[in-house]
């Protein structure tokens, strides 16, 4: 008998508020809000039955239903984890659902990395969560804050995360691996209902990376490797540089 394909909900926190793009999910350079073409990005996916933005802010939710979306209001939160908890808990998804965190900032974002992850969770019943790692290309820079590092248990789970270079090669002789992490998540539905009641804990705001939130409350986040990271848009450069690439492909 052949085993069903896992099939997962995938949820995009999405907020207007942003430091260094304010504004962002509603950018139209294109022609289109940037949160409608990471929708439309996930539409390609194989494991996902269902695509919902979640935001506390209505200019965002009415642009996600103008264009066809699905959308749900949240209240504030902390971050995009406990806004999902919320989202979640009122669409109503059943208990054995798995969920999907997709940032709404990666519009080029590989349905079949998506697939991989939701495929990884289902296939590993002892983790709580999953989330991606992949190996540094040649000149990248792995001592840039801003790309968060992994490193892992010989079992492909998640010991620590970090905003420095880990692991250190104090000898120059070990020559470990050196993994980023693209801020992909997925979660079984029970586990993200609880996260939202655990407390912050005191290496997560060190680092200010709430992933090791579940880790130091003793809960497994399953790794599932990637072949190639997909670049988020933090800034409006990085915006611009999307809707050149964006441009060359529909008109080719």
């Amino acid at each position: 008998m052949t085993t069903p394909a896992p099939r997962a909900t995938a949820l995009i926190p999405a907020r207007f508020a942003s430091t260094r793009f304010p504004g962002k999910p509603l950018a139209n350079d294109t022609g289109k809000p940037l949160i409608q073409h990471v929708v439309e990005r996930l539409a390609s996916c194989a494991t996902l039955d269902r695509v919902v933005v979640a935001t506390d802010d209505a200019r965002i939710h009415d642009a996600v239903r103008a264009f066809g979306g699905e959308s749900v209001m949240t209240g504030e939160h902390e971050n995009g984890t406990a806004r999902l908890a919320e989202a979640a808990a009122t669409l109503g998804l059943a208990d054995d659902a798995l969920v999907v965190n997709v940032q709404g900032d990666e519009p080029e974002i590989p349905p079949q990395t998506v697939d991989a992850l939701v495929r990884g969770l289902a296939a590993d019943p002892g983790a709580d969560m999953a989330t991606l790692a992949a190996v540094f290309g040649p000149g990248e820079d792995t001592t840039d804050p801003n790309v968060v590092k992994l490193v892992l248990t010989r079992h492909h789970r998640a010991l620590y995360f970090s905003r420095s270079p880990i692991p250190h090669d104090r000898d120059g002789d070990g020559h470990p691996t050196v993994y980023k992490h693209p801020g992909l998540y997925a979660y079984r539905k029970p586990f993200l209902d609880r996260y939202a009641g655990l407390e912050p804990t005191p290496l997560e705001r060190a680092e200010k990376l709430e992933q090791l939130r579940v880790l130091e409350h003793g809960f497994q986040i399953a790794v599932i490797h990637a072949d190639a990271p997909h670049p988020g848009i933090d800034t409006p450069a990085q915006y611009a540089a999307f809707v050149a690439r964006w441009r060359e492909a529909t008109e080719r």
